[in-house]
């Protein structure tokens, strides 16, 4: 996943981009924070003036002096403000943008991407890695722009006051420079570490909330937290290095500061002493140094805030610069008048992330479904089923051959159209913590009520009408607030809700009792007379809803034809089935 090493500043120049429109208010915001710096600068130039003329007796001028430092602090404390209030809301539009974008992106990359990235690491990229960005965006870089160009302007005016005095100061911290190279080469490992580990962790105790039904039957709870109480450690271990790391800076930090001053305050009695000095410039001179203490010390704190900002960028980037294979083509054809005739040529399938010398899953795949005909897909477990059904929607691109509808590749319609087209219903029904009613017209644009109660009639869902708000109660996260099968059938309701011309069912009916079945079944009936429907069957009942029935053997369809053809005509068909009637017999008993 890491991309390769580049520099601190070529990585986050990536975002202006996604910044341009805070930029204004960010280069102002470095602005009013330079001018507030220049007012504090200011204000020892007169003290050298007052302490010069109290020395030699003048007090006439002290109530103006001191009457002017004060307006001085005052007009620091109003930039400072003023900087604030410029940068808050700028960060928080570029976070709210990238946010959308990465969603956006997200929902676009193929399902390999998501099969092999932990949903953690992406959750972790999309919340806590944006808000990093984001506050170093509204005061990291501003105050370390600030802060940088003050201890310039503020090492040139020490040397007006003294340039041996100025050169003592210089030399002497010199070394931060150094440890601050140093750090940079430690921290940005350390820092990567950190996040990765954040990620790890969020998608444990993602899995172990979605899986708690798992862990508590099985009385495993105690292991469960003890991995992650391995990983929190892990992530603590992590998290001690960034903060030694850090301690070891801030010691240069300080430590450096303190002694330039020491020393430069034991030359500059000397010189005062010699005469070569004025008490009211040496005076000047150290409320200049105190002055540029704070900076100095942010610098540590800064830079490794820009550090983490660096790795939180590129891990964005991780996400942004994933190229999707599966893409719309430039001049996307149209299926005039669509009648749903579903066909697979030669249809070739080897999953991404497999070997160049594995078999194809799906090898020479020959299918040819008439518009309004029903076929089931049946075959041993393992043999590419689901997989078949998923490349009709390109949630996986063929590797060779080609799926059409109605004579046109699906490759050379949007992805849009196409799964206007085609509506599936898994077998693992996923929901949404939303409304009843918006689960199930997720895919119907129009939002017709008479198509929602008309699907839900026919997915035999009409337990939704005794839910406590009834179409309007909001299922839990994933619908685990529901049986196994009420999400099977609000599932089927929303592929049956979307009016496709061809439905792909992908064994909707698992969770069903027998009786349930065959009511949605009879349903079903009705609605695949006008549709094509290609269906995945683990049930022989689900074999006699079809029309035909297609065998997939060895990667390729090795038979085609109805039920009672191949009940005659294939051996490896009747021991398929044989097989699939045993299974429903078992289930039937534990019902």
């Amino acid at each position: 996943m890491p991309q390769s090493e580049s520099s601190t500043f070529k990585t986050l120049m990536r975002l202006v981009p996604y910044a341009k429109k805070a930029i204004p208010r960010l280069v102002l915001g470095i602005f009013a924070g330079i001018a507030a710096h220049m007012f504090a600068l200011a204000i020892p130039q007169f003290l050298q003036d007052l302490v010069n003329s109290l020395v030699a007796g003048g007090v006439d001028a002290l109530i103006p002096a001191v009457g002017f430092i004060v307006l001085l602090g005052v007009m620091e404390a109003g930039f400072v403000l003023l900087r604030r209030w410029l940068v808050l809301t700028p960060g928080t539009h570029v976070e709210a943008g990238m946010r959308n974008t990465l969603y956006e992106k997200l929902q676009d990359l193929p399902v390999a991407f998501h099969d092999r990235w932990p949903s953690g690491q992406l959750l972790s990229r999309a919340v806590s890695d944006l808000h990093l960005i984001r506050r170093w965006m509204s005061f990291g870089l501003v105050l370390f722009v600030a802060n940088f160009i003050t201890i310039v302007a503020g090492l040139f005016i020490l040397f007006t006051f003294s340039f041996w005095l100025g050169l003592i100061f210089f030399v002497t911290t010199v070394p931060i420079w150094i440890a601050g190279f140093a750090f940079e080469a430690k921290y940005k490992v350390v820092a990567r570490l950190s996040q990765d580990q954040s990620g790890d962790l969020a998608t444990r105790v993602e899995e172990a909330v979605h899986g708690v039904r798992v862990l508590k039957s099985f009385g495993r709870g105690a292991f469960a937290a003890s991995q992650f109480s391995s990983q929190a450690s892990d992530l603590q271990s992590t998290e001690m290095r960034k903060a030694k790391a850090v301690a070891n800076i801030w010691l240069y930090l300080i430590l450096i500061p303190e002694l330039a001053i020491g020393l430069s305050m034991l030359a500059g009695v000397w010189l005062v002493a010699q005469g070569e000095m004025s008490v009211g410039t040496l005076v000047a001179f150290f409320a200049t140094a105190m002055v540029l203490r704070w900076p100095t010390e942010s610098l540590g704190f800064l830079l490794s805030f820009t550090l983490e900002a660096k790795t939180a960028t590129e891990r964005f980037f991780e996400v942004m610069d994933e190229l999707n294979p599966i893409t719309d083509p430039k001049s996307p054809k149209q299926v005039a008048d669509p009648k749903g005739l579903l066909e697979f040529r030669d249809v070739v399938f080897r999953y991404p992330d497999a070997a160049e010398d594995t078999a194809p899953l799906l090898d020479g795949v020959n299918l040819r479904i008439q518009p309004g005909e029903s076929v089931a897909l049946i075959g041993l477990t393992g043999c590419g089923k689901s997989t078949l059904t998923a490349l009709t929607t390109r949630l996986y691109e063929v590797t060779g051959g080609s799926i059409t509808i109605d004579g046109v590749d699906i490759r050379e319609v949007s992805r849009a159209e196409l799964r206007t087209l085609i509506a599936m219903a898994f077998e693992d029904a996923t929901l949404f913590s939303s409304s009843v009613r918006d689960n199930v017209l997720l895919g119907n644009e129009n939002e017709n009520e008479a198509d929602l109660k008309q699907a839900l009639e026919i997915a035999q869902a009409q337990f939704a009408y005794e839910l406590p708000d009834g179409l309007d109660t909001t299922i839990g996260e994933e619908g685990l607030s529901l049986s196994g099968g009420q999400r099977q059938r609000l599932a089927l309701a929303r592929a049956v809700a979307a009016k496709p011309r061809i439905l792909v069912l992908d064994d909707p009916l698992s969770a069903l009792d027998v009786d349930t079945e065959a009511m949605v079944e009879d349903a079903l009936r009705h609605v695949l007379k006008d549709t094509t429907a290609l269906i995945v069957a683990h049930r022989p009942s689900t074999v006699m809803l079809a029309d035909k029935v297609a065998l997939l053997e060895d990667g390729k369809i090795t038979a085609f034809g109805t039920h009672q053809e191949l009940l005659r005509n294939s051996q490896h068909y009747r021991y398929v089935i044989t097989s699939l009637d045993e299974e429903q017999k078992e289930r039937e008993v534990n019902i």
